[in-house]
């Protein structure tokens, strides 16, 4: 029952955290961003025009949910005596909000229906804001660095009208979101150039197939890039996860084993002049084996319910309430997430079973080394 649950939750919590993670980095840059093809390694993307064809073989494409352009630069925040590095992330009026509209903190989206004032707008990180002191309806100067290290960095006074909480250090450490008009200016772009375009999938785990197909027809100076390439630090992380769960899985489901194997020896031994008898009176081994695997399988089933209805009761538990929480700026998560799918929790069962049946097989053996004399008489 206790392995059983364990391995249940264990595939679950797993799961559920690759799942949880993979959603904030994805909701937040992305699956795919195309980007100018060239050896800029810095943190600000070389400006390209897109051709009319790449935005139409995208709209096109049935993997893709939706695309955005986007353009970033590095910049400093200059607020109440600090001073913080972060990359400002320009976006347009085609951005989809859907994500970031769930995790704001305080404050609104920007908004784009007057281009005066979007130009002076920001959303920051509940870090950033926790850093500097902010909150929504504060003004600030941000320092804009230059690719030209001879000129100085270009001052823009903004006010932050949103302030948000991703929970991936990564994210909320590094980026804050203002106008993409705003570094078209600084950067004297025209209104066609971007610094990339973001790409959201249906199926992330086509991942891989989908970047391939969209890089097959793409212009020659352009580059497709998946989310775990431009985040690798954080998707090995997780595919080390399940080298954990395997770990885990091998270790309880020995545990069971054992349990269970202990649990008919003694069953055995201690109906050793039963089986004495039962030989006595000409019943086979074979038979007398049969006897003890159903009442050991009979266990094992009584395990197997019972260890479905704690393993999913804790589950679903934790699936509505969160009742158990977590260190958000450990595990980028305030709770332990839960994901449960029939197929595994089946498979599991049916692996549980099909692998306890195998291994009582062995200790059932010792019926036929236990004499019918020798047993008698032992009594």
């Amino acid at each position: 029952m206790l392995s059983l649950a364990v391995m249940m939750l264990s595939i679950a919590i797993i799961k559920g955290f690759k799942t949880e993670i993979q959603e904030k980095v994805r909701g937040y840059v992305g699956d795919i961003r195309i980007y100018k093809l060239d050896l800029n390694n810095s943190f600000e993307l070389s400006p390209f025009v897109p051709e009319a064809k790449t935005y139409a073989d995208l709209k096109a494409n049935k993997d893709v949910v939706y695309f955005q352009p986007y353009a970033t630069k590095p910049a400093i925040i200059s607020a109440n005596d600090e001073i913080e590095g972060i990359n400002f992330k320009g976006v347009d009026s085609t951005y989809n909000w859907d994500y970031l509209k769930q995790h704001l903190v305080s404050g609104k989206v920007l908004d784009f229906s007057d281009p005066t004032k979007t130009s002076t707008q920001i959303m920051i990180s509940q870090f950033t804001a926790n850093r500097l002191k902010l909150k929504v309806g504060d003004d600030f100067i941000m320092h804009f660095l230059m690719q030209d290290s001879n000129q100085p960095p270009r001052r823009r006074p903004l006010k932050i009208v949103g302030i948000y909480s991703i929970g991936v250090d990564e994210v909320d450490k590094s980026f804050v979101l203002g106008d993409l008009n705003l570094i078209r200016r600084l950067n004297k772009w025209s209104p066609e150039e971007v610094g990339g375009i973001e790409i959201r999938i249906k199926t992330f785990s086509e991942l891989d197939r989908v970047t391939d197909n969209i890089y097959e027809n793409l212009e020659m100076k352009l580059k497709a890039e998946t989310v775990t390439a431009y985040f690798p630090n954080i998707f090995t992380w997780l595919s080390l996860l399940d080298v954990n769960t395997k770990v885990l899985l091998v270790l309880m489901m020995t545990v069971g084993v054992i349990n269970m194997i202990t649990a008919l020896l003694i069953m055995i031994l201690e109906r050793t002049n039963m089986i004495g008898m039962l030989k006595a009176f000409g019943m086979t081994n074979t038979s007398i084996m049969k006897v003890f695997l159903y009442n050991a399988m009979y266990l094992v089933g009584f395990g197997l319910l019972l260890g479905n209805l704690l393993g999913l009761g804790l589950g679903f538990l934790q699936q509505f309430t969160h009742v158990f929480r977590l260190e958000q700026g450990s595990y980028y998560l305030s709770y332990v997430p839960i994901e449960f799918h029939f197929m595994d929790v089946f498979l599991l069962n049916l692996a549980t079973l099909f692998i306890c049946l195998i291994v009582l097989v062995l200790p059932s053996l010792l019926v036929s080394k236990i004499s019918p004399l020798k047993a008698i008489r032992f009594k």
